[in-house]
């Protein structure tokens, strides 16, 4: 696949560089620049970047990191079968648990919500970060949801980092998975206090917590652009109506 002139290979991160350097320097730097493009396109281009993974798995598949990336570009594109056969490699060489939350949604994905579960209550969750153990319960909870248990998804995510006031990098996933187990359960009222909780978190815009809020409280957007071509359709068919009363006045007289 074709690599843009601007990607040099260095943008990877020092860590993945250094991965990197047990190959040929030549081979090294076909895989950093398809590593590069999987970064870029994987939040906006899924297939793209699962082909650039496919092309550095294919150069360098005894490389952790490459394993890795192939692991989230097939997720990305919901191949989670792959995705949880590639996280399980790379865990395999690192020993890493970070990836332990990201491989149990893989089992939702391929319809075990049970096997979820049991990855929630493991051993290797205690070994997660604070971000790692918020990701799990997130999972957890989805997988509570998958199999109908929308109370036990509730509690499940009720927890001291949802009742904090503090602002971390996953305060708005929380509340708003939080919010829309309410919202399932037909706990209206409190989900939309926690959609707005949500939507005071969400600085970057990573969740649509504002668009849920608006339509429970009744709000209709409006596209701009629909609303200005309406008002010029208007004023064109004022216009015909115009020149069409003209005319009329002329035939009278």
């Amino acid at each position: 696949m074709p690599i843009p002139e601007d990607v040099t290979g260095e943008e990877i991160d020092k860590d993945v560089r250094q991965e990197l350097q047990s190959l040929p320097k030549t081979l090294a730097d076909d895989v950093a620049k398809n590593l590069v493009m999987v970064a870029r396109l994987l939040d906006e281009d899924p297939e793209g970047a699962y082909g650039y993974s496919r092309v550095a798995l294919r150069l360098a598949s005894r490389v952790a990191a490459v394993r890795e990336a192939a692991g989230f570009a097939a997720y990305a594109t919901q191949k989670y079968g792959e995705a949880l056969a590639e996280f399980r490699a790379a865990k395999r060489m690192t020993g890493n648990i970070d990836l332990w939350p990201v491989m149990a949604d893989c089992e939702r994905g391929l319809g075990r919500p049970e096997k979820a579960l049991d990855m929630a209550g493991a051993p290797e969750v205690h070994k997660l970060d604070k971000a790692g153990q918020v990701e799990m319960r997130l999972v957890a909870a989805g997988a509570r949801r998958d199999m109908g248990q929308l109370d036990a998804a509730i509690v499940t995510l009720q927890s001291s980092e949802l009742a904090s006031n503090s602002v971390q990098p996953w305060t708005a996933r929380l509340r708003y998975a939080y919010a829309d187990a309410l919202l399932a359960a037909g706990r209206e009222p409190e989900a939309r206090e926690w959609f707005a909780k949500a939507v005071e978190a969400d600085r970057d815009g990573s969740t649509d917590a504002s668009d849920r809020l608006a339509e429970l409280d009744g709000v209709e957007f409006v596209d701009a652009l629909t609303e200005d071509e309406a008002e010029a359709a208007d004023e064109a068919e004022a216009e015909d109506e115009g020149e069409g009363g003209d005319a009329a006045e002329e035939q009278k007289d």
